[in-house]
């Protein structure tokens, strides 16, 4: 069954290392800017250690006529580091930023000038006024290092109170616990939107990995689902696409604002997906 849905779209890209990397970005950027979407986001190192490889993408996707989100973290950071960047952006005509508190870079013993995102937040807004569209992280299911879910959503709640404008999401497979989140949101006074983040589904190994450290759930009936499949990656991806599109049918059926896809910097696996929802 095919559904059209109008509501908006985005990318995620992490910064290519290599030439092979930049010439293969190039490719799925153009191949994933057909389907229209609201903007390309691309992702920043722990401390800061992409920076000039996310601007340098930033700026070709800019150039290239697109809307693009870099991300921001603020750990291990300083403020005029962070407002050096800020400034930057704002003089090449940015106006999306995603504001992230960041992983700490592997020997760093501290935090830096900021502890959480909504220190950034906060900083963002009384630096740049209203310039940027700011998007902050969402756990429906908690994030992997928060004492527990109370904990967690007031962490959330003031990111928001900060000066957020939307929240993407962490990816899920279990739509109840974006639904829940959802509505904990409203009961609380927070009414911005709330973007389901999507991975797509090729390869197990890989997908488990990613899961463990980042707190997201892998059903036991999914988990059992790959597993039977052993190497077979074709079987692989065409239950996972199975799986994501009912997802993303589930949520945009329901009242999500829009969807944001974890593309790997691969076009296939998102496009598959766009494709079987009409996007």
């Amino acid at each position: 069954m095919q559904i059209n849905h109008s509501r908006p779209f985005s990318f995620e890209f992490y910064p290519p290392k290599t030439e092979e990397g930049v010439a293969n970005l190039q490719v799925v950027l153009s191949q994933l800017a057909t389907r229209n979407p609201d903007f390309f986001s691309v992702t920043f190192g722990a401390g800061g250690s992409t920076r000039d490889k996310t601007f340098s993408t930033v700026m070709d996707i800019q150039a290239k006529g697109y809307a693009a989100a870099p991300h921001l973290s603020c750990v291990a950071s300083t403020k005029e580091n962070i407002r050096a960047i800020l400034s930057d952006y704002q003089q090449q005509g940015i106006h999306k930023i995603v504001a992230l508190r960041g992983d700490m870079p592997s020997g760093t013993l501290s935090a830096g000038e900021f502890r959480y995102a909504n220190e950034l937040v906060q900083f963002i807004r009384d630096e740049t006024g209203s310039h940027f569209d700011i998007h902050v992280a969402a756990y429906p299911e908690v994030h992997p290092q928060a004492a527990n879910a109370n904990d967690d959503f007031k962490n959330f709640k003031r990111k928001v109170d900060a000066g957020a404008n939307a929240a993407i999401t962490q990816y899920f497979y279990n739509a109840e616990s974006y639904f829940h989140f959802v509505d904990k949101c409203l009961q609380n006074g927070l009414d911005i939107p709330i973007v389901p983040g999507i991975m797509p589904i090729t390869q197990y190994t890989q997908l488990f990995r990613f899961s463990e450290m980042c707190g997201a759930d892998i059903p036991r009936w999914m988990r059992k689902r790959l597993e039977s499949y052993g190497d077979d990656r074709v079987a692989v991806q065409a239950f996972g696409l199975e799986v994501v599109v009912k997802l993303c049918q589930q949520l945009l059926d329901n009242g999500a604002p829009g969807l944001h896809f974890y593309t790997m910097n691969q076009a296939g696996p998102t496009l598959a997906i766009l494709d079987q929802l009409s996007l």
